[in-house]
């Protein structure tokens, strides 16, 4: 089966009385089929949901799994929301946080949904699924995402987590070996994997964001590599029919 970004559905979500943005924005993949299909709150990169991060959620509708991208930059857009948003992400709190979870719960009131939701992130996205493994997911995939600043505190309780990460990636130095430390000591079901030859963001096709930033990233060893992103889907995705198979209706 094969979902397009064309195929993708751009709704409102209400979030009245949750403290989520008003009108909270989100683009919505179903695959193709009856279902009923296990769900996944996909949270965006730092540029927002731009044409890169619709492939993605197109991509996981095509692997069989009801995805939703919540648009963190619903009340302002990127020029307004990006540094609150990402102060939201190391700090635990702000509304960035309702609004995951306003998606979580939109997910759960589907009928073509088995009640079953993971959450998944790229760079300040998979930030977030790290910050939100506790809070009632059944499983996180983290790619490229900054590890939190309390790790240990974070993942008490945590849900399955399946990480991603760069070994030429300058950002984040380390983080793979970290994650799957204090995964195993906690005794957290886990797959993480650093890729040796792939740097930043290396799960997209092409490199996004404002045209003055491309020279600067590709120094920095940010960009696509297709061998490690079809492994890292890969991985996603046995991991997620293992965690998210259960039907929970």
């Amino acid at each position: 089966m094969t979902v397009t970004p064309s195929d993708l559905i751009d709704i409102v979500i209400d979030t009245a009385g949750e403290g989520a943005s008003p009108g909270l924005k989100g683009v919505v993949g179903v695959p193709e089929g009856a279902g009923p299909w296990p769900a996944v709150v996909v949270v965006h990169e730092i540029f927002g949901v731009d044409e890169e991060m619709r492939k993605q959620v197109a991509h996981l509708a095509s692997m069989g799994y009801l995805a939703l991208m919540p648009d963190l930059y619903t009340a302002g857009g990127t020029g307004r929301c990006l540094v609150g948003t990402m102060r939201a992400m190391r700090s635990g709190k702000g509304r960035a946080y309702l609004d995951i979870e306003a998606a979580r719960q939109w997910l759960l009131s589907r009928d073509d949904g088995t009640g079953a939701v993971g959450i998944l992130g790229f760079c300040m996205g998979g930030g977030f699924a790290l910050m939100t493994a506790a809070s009632g997911f059944d499983a996180a995939a983290v790619n490229y995402g900054m590890l939190p600043v309390d790790l240990e505190v974070t993942l008490e309780n945590a849900c399955p987590v399946v990480g991603s990460f760069g070994g030429k990636d300058g950002t984040l130095k380390g983080a793979a070996d970290t994650l799957e430390l204090t995964l195993a000591r906690k005794r957290i079901p886990h797959d993480v994997k650093e890729y040796p030859e792939a740097g930043h963001v290396f799960m997209n096709e092409k490199l996004n964001g404002p045209a003055w930033i491309r020279p600067l990233v590709r120094v920095m060893n940010f960009g696509p590599n297709p061998e490690a992103a079809a492994d890292a889907w890969s991985r996603i995705d046995d991991f997620f029919s293992t965690h998210l198979a259960a039907s929970k209706r």
